[in-house]
């Protein structure tokens, strides 16, 4: 089966309309006044559901989900149109993933109303069935297009790509798994099959731009930022692809304070942000579209 085939057989039945109509394309003129877009986003947060201590060496005081919970509540007070994203690791780092196994994880972030998610190489750490046995406790659902799940208990399940539609701008929002091999116990992920993201996500963002007329694409990334040689990071991915706006990333857990704007293949601007560990920050990023073009402010917030 051709890998762009792949993507939309195992997307089917994936979009998710939440009012209004889907715009052509960047290029078609929007009419009456400026529409806006927020993105709200965080990253291996690990099981994190307390604050860090007052005597905490690095993080004092920092992160904790009630917290972020009053973030998130007091930006969609002031803004309609707020998506709301994970990109990954939501597992281990603390004693409530060993006792409860991902179960209050799964429920806060339903609480929170997360859109979206992809997976982290930790959120295998007890198996994928152990995985699959807390998705009832999550409302919101997964996206890895790189990973093949079709001869696992998660075929069907996590989709390749949703899209959601805001005030009439369609946004795509794939995602990319990094490479389990090495990092995960051949056991815990079975008969996963890992794929080559960049070819992937040239394909998604494809699929996504021309079949799925999607006018923001975003891709939730799980490959790490930057590393040293050829490995692919998100660098390494804007600069190999096109038709992506946004990557947000996670893996290696780097504090940006705003995002990195990159040049893709085709010499077009990409962002990429990653607002680093144990939801610390809550990653936020405006997009404006007007007449036709489209524009945008990121910054990470201190969850304090």
């Amino acid at each position: 089966m051709k890998r762009r085939d792949f993507i939309q057989k195992t997307a089917a039945g994936s979009a998710l309309v939440i009012g209004g109509l889907s715009l052509s394309s960047f290029d078609a003129p929007l009419p009456g006044k400026a529409k806006k877009i927020t993105i709200l986003h965080t990253n291996d947060v690990h099981s994190h559901i307390d604050p860090f201590a007052a005597d905490d060496p690095k993080f004092p005081n920092l992160g904790g989900a009630a917290r972020r919970a009053t973030l998130i509540e007091q930006v969609r007070r002031e803004e309609p149109n707020v998506l709301l994203l994970d990109a990954g690791d939501i597992f281990q780092g603390t004693p409530y993933f060993n006792y409860y196994g991902g179960e209050l994880e799964f429920k806060i972030m339903s609480m929170l109303k997360y859109d979206l998610s992809t997976m982290g190489n930790h959120d295998f750490d007890n198996g994928i069935e152990g995985f699959y046995k807390q998705l009832p406790n999550a409302s919101f659902d997964f996206a890895v297009a790189n990973y093949d799940f079709s001869k696992t208990v998660l075929d069907g399940i996590v989709k390749p790509y949703k899209t959601f539609i805001k005030d009439g701008i369609k946004i795509g929002v794939f995602g990319l798994g990094i490479e389990l091999a090495g990092l995960v116990d051949k056991k815990m992920y079975k008969e996963t099959v890992y794929l080559n993201p960049v070819e992937i996500a040239q394909d998604s963002s494809k699929i996504l731009k021309e079949d799925e007329k999607c006018d923001l694409i975003i891709c939730l990334s799980h490959l790490g930022y930057e590393y040293r040689g050829d490995k692919v990071s998100d660098k390494v991915l804007a600069a190999n692809t096109k038709d992506i706006d946004l990557i947000i990333g996670g893996h290696t857990h780097t504090f940006l304070d705003k995002p990195v704007i990159e040049k893709n293949s085709a010499g077009e601007d990409v962002l990429i942000n990653q607002v680093g560990c144990y939801g610390i920050n809550l990653g936020r990023i405006d997009f404006t579209f007007e007449k036709g073009s489209k524009k945008h402010i990121g910054k990470a917030i201190s969850v304090a």
